[in-house]
Formats: structure tokens, sequence, C-alpha cells
């Protein structure tokens, strides 16, 4: 069965067609390591994963390169402008601390994230300012084409106009960049939307020789040189947030096709934006929350990972803690079938059928939930349901095989201890306190002809 998914670039759904038939080439823009990534930031990693592992089910050999953004990612209004500050060099100024100390703690606190909501980890996670020589190398080039011009003494800038394409990913035209810009001017640009290819500054925290003088390159040059370094010119798909289409992928194409002569990106994915109670985050508003946010508030992970499942990629993922509720009890439902049932090997074709139409078809991850629900209510024997829902968490990634009941703490076995003896005196006023009490240490009772059955509640 074929893979369809939406092309930003040709803006349709169509048959996904990699260069080699079983091999995938996918990059991933990755974090930039100055903070803490956020719910809205692992909603867009979760995308990727389910991309990865969809494409994997469907028999491609996929090598996932994802890179770790360490040096001039400017602050978030300039990224077309170049005026901005670097976010690396404005953590550590603020934590007292150097640029190289801020991007090992963040980048391990990413890592540490994505393992919890076991995301499957890419082959390579290159680091900017590991890959300076790759950047320097490919500004030569697109000086050597006449791609690149002075701006000032301090930019050495991508010149947009000189490349016919420019805006095909985004859209936007050039002439109408020109003449809408409400950009701060950067004295000697031809175009305000012209980007950095070096920046010359011998003060910056960071900073390289280079033969446009010492100082550190511009965001955009990073995610092509590292991606064709490791990918080759031309990948398969690149994904990445819709903030990231204009201006950053968009120059990310005029730059590397420039420098190569071929097609940068056959395929482009781009998810939505995440919103809290309807509104966008905002540190001013109180609902940027983390992953540990969701931990310390009793929430599992992997419930905020099903509940990514609930939203498809191409709409705004609205999230409430109500919803979070939700999923977790859902998650758990998953979970009790799981064990309950017994052990097989025998899967069901129909339910097999129907989840691949649902990932093949531009990842329909709440379409394949829906599957996943049906198969619950079948009446297939249980040890086919198992092996089948089993085999859909290839893509789904909860964890269900390797889920284990938790044993429950001896204050909650004292207490079923208790409401036997009082049930047996006939005391059931009492011992139904008794499982109230139980209920809200967080373990329901089932009374069943083999015995007290205990399982968490849901």
């Amino acid at each position: 069965m074929k893979v369809k998914l939406y092309n930003t670039l040709t803006k349709k759904i169509e048959e996904f067609k990699p260069l080699k038939s079983d091999f995938v080439r996918q990059y991933d823009c990755g974090p930039t390591v100055y903070w803490y990534a956020h719910i809205g930031n692992m909603w867009r990693y979760l995308i990727s994963d389910f991309l990865r592992r969809t494409l994997e089910y469907n028999g491609y050999q996929v090598k996932q390169v994802m890179n770790i953004t360490d040096v001039g990612h400017l602050t978030e209004d300039d990224l077309a402008a170049d005026t901005g500050l670097d976010k690396m060099e404005v953590a550590a100024k603020k934590e007292k601390k150097t640029p190289e100390e801020i991007a090992a703690f963040y980048t391990q606190a990413f890592f540490k994230d994505t393992e919890r909501l076991n995301l499957l980890q890419p082959q390579v996670t290159p680091k900017a300012t590991d890959h300076i020589e790759e950047m320097i190398e490919l500004v030569k080039i697109l000086e050597k084409k006449g791609y690149a011009y002075w701006a000032g003494d301090k930019y050495f800038v991508y010149n947009i106009a000189k490349f016919k394409h420019y805006g095909q990913l985004s859209g936007k035209k050039l002439d109408e960049l020109q003449s809408g810009a409400r950009l701060e001017a950067v004295p000697g640009k031809k175009n305000p939307f012209d980007f950095a290819l070096w920046i010359k500054d011998p003060k910056h925290l960071m900073h390289w020789d280079s033969p446009w003088g010492r100082g550190y390159p511009g965001w955009h040059l990073e995610c092509s040189a590292m991606s064709m370094k490791y990918l080759g010119p031309t990948l398969d798909i690149h994904t990445g947030g819709e903030d990231n289409i204009f201006p950053h992928h968009e120059n990310e194409i005029a730059q590397s096709e420039a420098a190569t002569g071929k097609k940068f990106v056959r395929s482009w994915l781009h998810i939505r934006h995440n919103l809290v109670d309807g509104v966008k985050m905002s540190k001013s508003k109180g609902n940027v929350y983390l992953i540990q946010d969701l931990i310390d508030q009793g929430y599992d992970p992997l419930a905020f990972r099903y509940l990514c499942l609930t939203v498809h990629y191409r709409k705004n993922f609205n999230f409430t803690w109500k919803s979070l509720t939700g999923a977790e009890k859902a998650l758990n439902k998953l979970r009790q079938q799981i064990v309950a049932w017994p052990a097989g090997k025998k899967t069901i074709s129909q339910f097999e059928k129907k989840f691949l139409e649902a990932i093949n078809r531009d990842l329909e991850m709440p379409r394949a939930l829906a599957v996943v629900w049906d198969l619950l209510k079948s009446n297939y024997p249980d040890s086919e349901k198992k092996a089948t829902l089993l085999k859909f968490d290839q893509v789904l990634g909860l964890g269900l095989a390797d889920y284990r009941l938790a044993k429950p703490p001896k204050k909650v076995e004292a207490l079923v201890k208790k409401r036997e003896t009082l049930r047996k005196k006939e005391k059931w006023q009492e011992a139904d306190k008794v499982r109230q009490e139980i209920k809200k240490l967080g373990w329901q009772l089932e009374d069943t002809s083999q015995g007290v059955k205990l399982k968490p509640v849901s």
C-alpha cells in the first residue's frame, strides 16, 4: 500500500516517493537548546516520530537526522531581519554560564523528554558548533557562484533575487517582500529579506575564523550544511513546524539548490501550532507547560503521546488538562486490556488493513486510534486482538508490550483485607466506605467469583 503525505511544496496530498525505493532520508529541524522544550515543541517532534514509525511499518529503512542548534538562532521576532540577539548568548548571560554549558544542559533535558515520550532516537543528531567547517565551505561555494555579498561590514548575506525560485515553498513573491517589508533595516541589504550567511562579530561569545572575518554562521545555513553532510544533496522528506516555512525553510532551499544545482527536498511536512485552552502559549499568560509540569501534576508522559495521536498534524493541537485526563484514562484502558488478554501470534488482517489505510493517508492518527477501539470491541479471540494491537503499537509507540500492572501499595492491600473482614461481619456500609477510601488512593475493587481483584483507576 502506498504512503501518501501532504507536501507543502506542491500544496497537495501525493504519493510519497523517495529517491531509493526502500530507503528514506528524513531530516527534522531540531531544537535550539537555550531553554527547555515545551509541550508545543514536543508535539512537533512526536509527529516526526509518527512519520518515521509509519515509514518503517511500511518496510522502509529510514535514516533520520535531527540537528541541535547551539549557535546563531536569533531572537524570534528578528529571524528574517538578522538584527536580533543570539538566543544561546542571551541564555548564557542570563544564567551566568558559558554557551557550551547552556547547550549541554538543555540538550540533555531535551533527550530526557524524548525518552519519556518514547520517541525513537534519530541515528544522527549533529550539533551546529561541530559543523562550522562545513558551513564555511558552503558559503564559499555560494560566494563563488555570485549569490553572496556584504551588507555593511558585519553581515555577509545571501542575495535572494539571484535565486529565481525563491518563494516556491511559502508562496511569497519577491516584489511583495521588497515593498511590504516591516523589518528593521540593515544598511547595505539589497532586499530586507536577504539573509545572513555569516555574521562578523568577534565580540560574540562564540566566534570562529573565516574568510569573512571572525564571527558565527547564520541560522538558516546550519540545517543546509548538516543535512547535506549526512543525507546528501537531496532529502526525501524534511519536517518542521509551520513557523519554519518562512523564512527558514525557504532560505534553506535557496542556498542549498544554489550551491548544488539539485532539488533540495522532495517532500516537505509541516506541523500546525499548538494552543493551550484555545489561546497561543506565552510565558506572560503562564500557559507554557513542560513535560515535567505534566509529571508534577501526576500524569504519565505517555498520556501526552496518546493525546497527540488524537489530533491530525495539519490541525491546531489544543491542549487542555481535561483532554489530557481523558487521554490518560484511554491509555490505561488499553494497558489493562493488554495485560488481561492471553498472548498470541495470529493477527487480524481485517483490522490491519484499516489501520494501514489510516496511517498511510497523510498520517491520519485519529482514524488509526478509531480502528484500535473498534478492534477492542470486536468479537475476535482476545489473543488475536492482543497480537494485532501490539503490532499497531509499532506505530503508536505507547509501549504497550512493556507495560506491567503496578503492584498496589501496602496501605491499599491492608484496606482490602479490612474490607473483607467487614464484609464477613456483614458491616456493608463500613465496607463500602473502605472501598471509597481505596478508590481515592487510585485503585478500583472488583468482586469476582475468584475473589477480589484490584486494578488502577482508569
